[in-house]
């Protein structure tokens, strides 16, 4: 056998400095253990709960039975003379059916189908209270993709000089991942841990000055309500945001995919609508928000669907995005139908509202690694070491999704605690 053609040494760099921990060694043992355990291999637990990552199917939450139900009649239109689909279903189906000429498994327009985006609007305007275009949503694979591709528009050098991203630590790490891919700087500030991780604005300018010596920064990343600490901002400090980001001509990029998942008697104020209250000259500075079919009660992960609200963008940026996405074809055409779903649910008085608010309620190893891994390997749960999302110098966490059962939760729960009495009685 002749050298390999691809090697690390002629790959393209930027790809050795992606990492991914939310889906990496932990993920991969977790499986490992998982098909021990079906080998009949003993181990002091007998199931593995993945509270690694926000998929809520994964861990046992049912699918909304009406969006399953629009997406069966899309996928096989010759159901729609069955009696157990309801009307509003079927009329919901006929639409998505007619938007595509009759078949979702054609392309769409490239940035989603018009249907999908006006009722994207509409839900922006009945949550904000300020007007939304259909024409300002991009609707991609994902909330994933669509922050990838924003960064990548503005990923601009200056006079030779790399642009630079500020991002939440500690940080889902797509951001991170992707700035590396891209070969951006990333800018990190951090939250306050002591302060229910929220977000200090004298720590953003801490940040930024510093960031200047190396980088020119282009975009500010707010995450909101927060993954993985799951704060969520006043709307008073969303105000102390847009400010900041509006004197240091930042573009703001507002993640708002877990808008659907606020507990404990907060309350979520999107960016947009804070910005709009505020009138001008801020009401008309460049923002971005995303949100994603995935998270709230949704939960439809792998359909992967997802969208961006451009605002106050000019026509040639957009016109920029739309060949992006073009590159793409089109986004995933039964995640338009998924989102399509969740934009325009059962209404009060429709066959399908009963049931759809029932469901809707429904060792060379760093520190919090070695933790998390003796922790999988003595009680099957999986979780994620804090250093996966940035965490201060001499801190260590975990993260922990809270998307299990109840019952399992406690499981959980008791699991973690009886784990951690004994780590620290073996290792104090």
């Amino acid at each position: 056998m002749g050298k390999k053609i691809v090697t690390l040494e002629n790959v393209n760099p930027n790809f050795k400095n992606m990492e991914y921990a939310v889906l990496g060694p932990l993920a991969i043992r977790s499986a490992e253990i998982e098909g021990e355990l079906k080998k009949g291999v003993p181990k002091p637990f007998n199931e593995v709960i993945r509270a690694n990552f926000g998929d809520c199917q994964a861990m046992g939450q049912k699918p909304l039975t009406f969006i399953r139900q629009v997406l069966s009649l899309c996928a096989n239109p010759a159901l729609m003379t069955d009696d157990r689909f309801p009307d509003d279903v079927k009329e919901r189906a006929k639409n998505i059916l007619n938007a595509c000429g009759g078949s979702v498994g054609v392309y769409t327009e490239c940035t989603g189908l018009e249907l999908v985006k006006r009722h994207i609007a509409q839900f922006i305007e009945r949550r904000d209270g300020f007007p939304a275009s259909y024409s300002d949503i991009v609707l991609r694979t994902g909330a994933t993709e669509a922050i990838q591709n924003v960064l990548y528009l503005i990923n601009h050098p200056i006079n030779g000089t790399r642009a630079g991203v500020m991002i939440p630590i500690p940080q889902y790490p797509l951001y991170s991942s992707t700035i590396a891919e891209y070969g951006m700087h990333q800018i990190n500030y951090y939250l306050d841990e002591d302060n229910g991780w929220g977000l200090n604005i004298g720590e953003l300018r801490r940040s930024l000055n510093e960031a200047k010596k190396t980088c020119v920064p282009r975009a500010l990343i707010v995450n909101n309500p927060g993954n993985p600490s799951g704060a969520v901002l006043t709307y008073e400090n969303i105000q102390e945001i847009i400010k900041f980001a509006f004197e240091e001509k930042l573009l703001l990029m507002a993640d708002e995919v877990y808008q659907g998942n606020v507990y404990g008697g907060k309350k979520f104020h999107s960016f947009k609508k804070v910005l709009m209250e505020m009138g001008d000259p801020y009401s008309r500075m460049e923002m971005v928000s995303f949100m994603s079919a995935s998270k709230g009660y949704m939960g439809e992960c792998g359909l992967r669907s997802g969208y961006a609200e451009l605002i106050n963008f000019s026509p040639d940026i957009k016109t920029m995005l739309l060949k992006l996405a073009a590159v793409s074809l089109c986004p995933n055409v039964l995640g338009q139908v998924a989102m399509y779903c969740a934009m325009n649910p059962p209404q009060k008085g429709e066959p399908s509202y009963d049931l759809f608010m029932k469901k809707a309620k429904s060792v060379g190893q760093t520190p919090d690694f070695f933790y998390v891994m003796q922790l999988l390997e003595n009680t099957g749960v999986c979780v994620v070491p804090g250093s996966a999302f940035g965490q201060r110098p001499g801190t260590f966490h975990f993260r922990i999704t809270i998307i299990p059962q109840p019952e399992r939760m406690k499981i959980v729960l008791q699991k973690i605690e009886e784990f951690h009495n004994k780590f620290l009685e073996e290792y104090k």
